[in-house]
C-alpha cells in the first residue's frame, strides 16, 4: 500500500506579511511588497527596488544574542520554522529531520563585511562571521533551539532549493530516516554585489519609477524579475503518524520531482522539455492526470525566456488532454524569494485548495499567451489538486503536486 505524505504545520515570512494567515490574506487580495530599497542606499544602482521584509519585529520572535550572531536568512527561516512547528515537536527530537533549502546563504553579510574589511584601518573580523554566513547554519540554529536531532541537510539548488528541500524531506520520511521531517527555505540576499551581477545579467527589472508595477509575469510588457527575500516552511509526516498523534492536516504531498536541463547557467530550454518532463514525473508519482490539475502556482518570474519556457513546457504537459488549469504566478506580489519562494509557494497551493480561492498574478495586463490566467485579481474557485513549481539557474526544475484531503 503506497505511504501517503501529508503537511502538518506550516510557517511563512514575506514581503507582503508574516505569518501564513497575514501573508495568504494579503496575497488574496492584491497586495505588492514590491517598492525602492531601504536596507542601504541604492541612488547609484541600475536597480533600485525590491522586494524586503518590512514591519517584521525579529525581536518578538528570537533571542537578542541570536539575533545578533546570524544572518537575515537565518532569521526568516528561524521564524518560519518556528510557526510551522507550532507549540509542540510532532515526533520524538531524534525522529525529526530538517532539510534547509537556500541559494546564497549569508551572501549579504559576505558582502558588507569584506566592504568593512577593505575600508577599515584596522584589518579584523569576528568569529562568528564564519558560522553566520554557512548555508547549514540556519538548520542548525533550529536544531540547536528545539532539540532537533534527526537528520540535517542543507540543498542549493538556486531558486529551486525550497522546492528540493520538501522533496528530499519526502524521500528520508519514505526511507523510514525520519516520522517527521521540517523542510525549510530562506533566503535574503539584497546587497549592491548581487544586484550588480543580476542586473548585468538582464534578469532584474530596472522600473524604478513604478515599484509596485515592474514584476509582470506572462504580461507582454514584462522585463526582468525583482529580488525578494523572506523564508517559509512545512511539517511533512506520513499519514499514519500524523493521525495517531492525532495532528491537523492541511493536504497530502501527494507528488514531486526534480531534474537538470543540462543545457545553460542562466537561462532554461527554450522549448521546455525538461521542464515538462519534471512536471509529468511529479503527476505520475501523484497518480494524478494532467486534466486532474486544478490550479499552477508558476515559477513565473517576469523575464522574458523564462516565462516563454515555462509556457512551452505547460503547453507539452497539458496540452496534449486539452487540460486547461488555471495558472497564476505569485511573484508580482511577493519578488522573487530565490531559495524560500518553493516554500512560500506551496504553501499557496495549499491554502488555494483549503479556501477555495486562487492567488492573483499581479500585473498581468496583456497576456503573451491564451492560458488560463489567474489575473489581476483573485478567483473563487473549488479545486483538489494543485503544482506547485520552482526553475533555477543551472537548469535546476522542481515541481510539487499537492491534493486535498
Amino acid at each position: 500500500m503506497k505511504t501517503k505524505l501529508v503537511v502538518t504545520g506550516m510557517g511563512a515570512v514575506t514581503p507582503i506579511g508574516c505569518g501564513v494567515e497575514t501573508y495568504w490574506n494579503n496575497l488574496v487580495n492584491g497586495a505588492c511588497g514590491i517598492d525602492s530599497i531601504t536596507q542601504f542606499d541604492a541612488a547609484n544602482l541600475a536597480v533600485q527596488i525590491a522586494a524586503e521584509v518590512r514591519d517584521f519585529d525579529i525581536a518578538a520572535h528570537m533571542p537578542k544574542k541570536l539575533i545578533r550572531e546570524t544572518d537575515a536568512f537565518t532569521q526568516y527561516a528561524y521564524v518560519a520554522a518556528k510557526e510551522a512547528l507550532g507549540d509542540a515537536l510532532p515526533a520524538e527530537p531524534d525522529r525529526v529531520g530538517i532539510v534547509m533549502g537556500t541559494a546564497m546563504a549569508g551572501v549579504a553579510t559576505t558582502a558588507a563585511t569584506q566592504e568593512v574589511l577593505t575600508n577599515a584601518v584596522h584589518k579584523n573580523v569576528g568569529p562568528r562571521f564564519v558560522p553566520r554566513i554557512l548555508g547549514n547554519i540556519a538548520a542548525a540554529q533550529i536544531a540547536i533551539n528545539y532539540g532537533i536531532c534527526g537528520p540535517s541537510l542543507t540543498l542549493s539548488t538556486a531558486c529551486a532549493s525550497g522546492g528540493d528541500a520538501v522533496s528530499t524531506g519526502a524521500m528520508l520520511l519514505l526511507s523510514g530516516e525520519a516520522d517527521a521531517v521540517l523542510a525549510v527555505g530562506a533566503e535574503s540576499i539584497l546587497c549592491p554585489l548581487v544586484i550588480y551581477s543580476l542586473a548585468n545579467a538582464h534578469t532584474l527589472s530596472r522600473t524604478n519609477d513604478d515599484p509596485q508595477h515592474a514584476c509582470r509575469p506572462f504580461d507582454t510588457g514584462r522585463n526582468g524579475f525583482v529580488i525578494g527575500e523572506g523564508g517559509g516552511a512545512l511539517v511533512l509526516e506520513t499519514e499514519e503518524h500524523a493521525k495517531k498523534r492525532g495532528a491537523r492536516i492541511y493536504a497530502e504531498l501527494a507528488g514531486w520531482a526534480n531534474n537538470n536541463d543540462a543545457y545553460h547557467v542562466i537561462n532554461p530550454i527554450p522549448d521546455g522539455t525538461n521542464s515538462a518532463v519534471c512536471m509529468l514525473r511529479a503527476l505520475e508519482r501523484a497518480g494524478i492526470a494532467p486534466e486532474e490539475v486544478g490550479y499552477i502556482n508558476a515559477h513565473g518570474t517576469g523575464t522574458k525566456t523564462g516565462d516563454r519556457a515555462e509556457m512551452a513546457a505547460l503547453r507539452r504537459v497539458f496540452g496534449p488532454s486539452g487540460a486547461r488549469p488555471a495558472v497564476s504566478s505569485t511573484k508580482g506580489a511577493t519578488g522573487h524569494m530565490m531559495g524560500s519562494g518553493g516554500i512560500t509557494e506551496a504553501i499557496a497551493c495549499i491554502q488555494a485548495i483549503r479556501c477555495g480561492v486562487l492567488p492573483p498574478t499581479l500585473n498581468l495586463e496583456e497576456p503573451e499567451d491564451d492560458f488560463n490566467f489567474v489575473a489581476e485579481q483573485c478567483r473563487e474557485q473549488e479545486i483538489n489538486v494543485a503544482m506547485s513549481n520552482a526553475f533555477g539557474f543551472g537548469g535546476q526544475n522542481s515541481s510539487l503536486v499537492f491534493r486535498g484531503v
